[in-house]
């Protein structure tokens, strides 16, 4: 289900702020009843209409892009800065990142309007696995990586047990370059993790967002997902969940 001024935001009615008023100001009808309270949920089977017009909804679309280094994983930027959806501006739905990944990491990302397929990817209980690839500053111990294996604490709790495998170390420059496997999504998560066994991060890309791969792409790079990947990701979901 989703909130009733977003499924007309998606439509392309209005923007979300505006939809709201149209919603308030008793404009809109949900199954030929007018529904003035912003909490109202609608299924894809209820009928929307505004001004009684109906709504059409979007149909939904599914996008991965390498994501470059100095890009917001947002839909828009008051600083005026480059945002991942300005690389779909031929795309007539209106998208948003699945997750985030930071300004200054690159790496695979995927966008959507399809807000059940964008949960259930991001629920951590569905623990779909992602892979980094980290320089970092300084060489880890063997204990390091341990700890890095079991979980570290952090200021928001300790983090689920993650795979890590040294790719490389360069003992004269001081630096390695570290492979990381989480499945949870927390803010800037694996820098911070870096961090907690004191080693700072100095780059930083996802290689890999559950069975996807950033195969043949550039940075700035997209393609939209086939039916058969995204059907292969409600799978993944649904076997981690036992549903």
């Amino acid at each position: 289900m989703e909130r009733l001024q977003k499924v007309i935001a998606h439509a392309g009615v209005a923007s979300r702020r505006k939809a709201e008023q149209l919603i308030v100001d008793g404009r809109v009808k949900v199954n030929g009843k007018i529904v003035k309270e912003l909490g109202v949920k609608v299924t894809p089977s209820d009928k929307v209409e505004v001004d009684g017009i109906p709504v059409e909804g979007e149909e939904p679309v599914y996008f991965l892009l390498y994501k470059p280094r100095g890009v917001l994983s947002s839909v828009a930027d008051d600083k005026g800065r480059k945002v991942v959806t300005d690389y779909f501006e031929h795309v007539k739905q209106r998208i948003y990142p699945v997750g985030r990944l930071d300004y200054d990491t690159s790496g695979l990302l995927l966008l959507t309007n399809d807000g059940e397929f964008a949960n259930l990817l991001m629920h951590p209980r569905n623990e779909i696995e992602k892979v980094y690839v980290a320089k970092v500053k300084g060489i880890p111990s063997k204990e390091s990586l341990n700890h890095l294996q079991r979980g570290v604490r952090l200021e928001d709790g300790k983090t689920a047990p993650a795979r890590v495998k040294v790719l490389s170390s360069d003992k004269q420059k001081q630096t390695a370059i570290i492979e990381l496997t989480i499945h949870e999504g927390r803010n800037r998560q694996v820098r911070r993790m870096f961090e907690a066994v004191g080693h700072q991060v100095q780059k930083l890309k996802r290689e890999r967002y559950g069975f996807l791969q950033l195969n043949g792409l550039s940075a700035g790079g997209a393609r939209e997902l086939t039916a058969h990947e995204v059907k292969q990701f409600r799978a993944l979901a649904k076997k981690s969940t036992g549903k």
